[in-house]
């Protein structure tokens, strides 16, 4: 080969260097219309995955079925698009379906599952993402066997966390702040008489990123409280609310813990077999997203997680839980901040006929849930006409003089 044809062949090789550069150089926020594209296709599944589990989920049935169900569904609607591009897609975050006074995180082993009953408050919460863009949904509602009015405490406490994360949604929009949002849960709150959770944060979300800096705190304490901001065009968050019916300060239960994510910016030589087992299958295949351990095999999932917890390798997400005989409700939305507005992509419509309360919602509530979610358009200003342009539309609109 001559000397000519190597200096081409080199060149080409640097050429097509710099347009992968320049391909990875392109943003990866909203203000690209791929990036809204994929953020939308992961909020139809999640939304086609809930709808699913909602028909699934009976008095009898198991909790680690419908949680395998859940999966299984965002699994295959994820193999469905983008078929010929190589992009990772899937589970942003595996389904957790806690009951009752149960508040977050429970994914059972099939050895350590329980069954729905028959009036249980389930909550269900999962994510789904297409190339690292996220979506996430959580919804809660009452087993039955035939659809039933729900009354009471619990019919307070639905409409109450439905109704702060519907206010949630019309407040995040560019130039409002956290801080509105986390006063208008706390006021919806108070109109129902039950208690946000203590502890929960809303955060924004970026890609492979679930839990972003910016958050917004459902419930401000003495001891937790967080940076004021102001939202800005093009960002995604979620709107993530509890509300209890008891005082809102959950504990970690005793059930097992299944769910982790794993610390990238952590290492550590591991002793165990099942320990390097589970470490080597996280960054092979969950190396920035939740998991939850039945997506491993069983046994040496649940006896290599504690030594890569131990050593700050897998951060876990416990389960938490109220008092005992209390009950908390759960819904999450997924927002994208567009120029047309704040889009809530995720979610199911609620069935408020279902829940009857003789609670009052505040004029300022009502307010702030009639505001829309659109932005105004800016009016163009018309230009006003000088005197010598209106003779000369006057001149010109005139017919012409007929001949003599």
């Amino acid at each position: 080969m001559s000397d000519v044809e190597e200096d081409h062949i080199e060149e080409e090789e640097v050429e097509v260097e710099v347009e992968e550069e320049e391909e990875e150089e392109k943003p990866q926020d909203l203000t690209e219309s791929d990036v809204v594209t994929k953020y939308k296709l992961a909020a139809d599944i999640a939304n086609k995955t809930l709808t699913g589990l909602l028909a699934f989920i009976k008095p009898g049935k198991q909790v680690v079925s419908a949680c395998a169900f859940g999966d299984s569904v965002i699994e295959k609607q994820c193999e469905s698009v983008f078929k010929s591009k190589k992009i990772e897609k899937g589970i942003a975050f595996p389904t957790c379906i806690s009951l009752n006074e149960t508040v977050c995180h429970y994914s059972p082993l099939l050895s350590e599952s329980v069954e729905f009953k028959e009036g249980d408050l389930v909550k269900v919460d999962f994510g789904v993402h297409i190339d690292g863009y996220i979506a996430v949904s959580a919804h809660s509602f009452i087993c039955q066997a035939e659809p039933g009015k729900i009354t009471g405490k619990a019919a307070d406490l639905m409409l109450a966390a439905y109704t702060a994360a519907e206010a949630a949604s019309k407040l995040i929009k560019p130039g409002n702040s956290n801080t509105a949002v986390t006063e208008a849960i706390e006021k919806t709150a108070a109109c129902y008489g039950v208690k946000p959770c203590r502890g929960v944060l809303m955060h924004q979300m970026k890609r492979f990123v679930i839990d972003g800096n910016h958050v917004i705190i459902g419930r401000e304490e003495t001891d937790q409280k967080v940076e004021s901001f102001e939202f800005e065009p093009f960002q995604v968050y979620t709107v993530d609310v509890f509300m209890s019916t008891g005082e809102g300060n959950p504990i970690q239960r005793e059930a097992r813990t299944t769910v982790f994510k794993r610390a990238v910016d952590q290492s550590y030589r591991l002793r165990m077999k099942a320990s390097r087992y589970v470490f080597n299958e996280v960054n092979k295949r969950f190396p920035t997203l939740p998991f939850t351990i039945r997506a491993l095999d069983e046994k040496q999932g649940r006896m290599g997680v504690v030594e890569c917890v131990k050593h700050d390798l897998l951060h876990a997400y416990p389960v938490l839980a109220e008092k005992e005989g209390e009950l908390v409700a759960h819904f999450k939305f997924t927002l994208l901040l567009l120029p047309s507005g704040t889009v809530k992509v995720t979610g199911l419509p609620f069935e408020r006929e279902m829940y009857e309360s003789d609670k009052i919602v505040s004029d300022e509530l009502k307010a702030i849930l009639a505001l829309s979610s659109k932005n105004k358009k800016k009016k163009k200003k018309k230009k006003k006409k000088s005197a010598d342009d209106s003779e000369a539309a006057a001149d010109a609109a005139e017919p012409p003089a007929a001949p003599q």
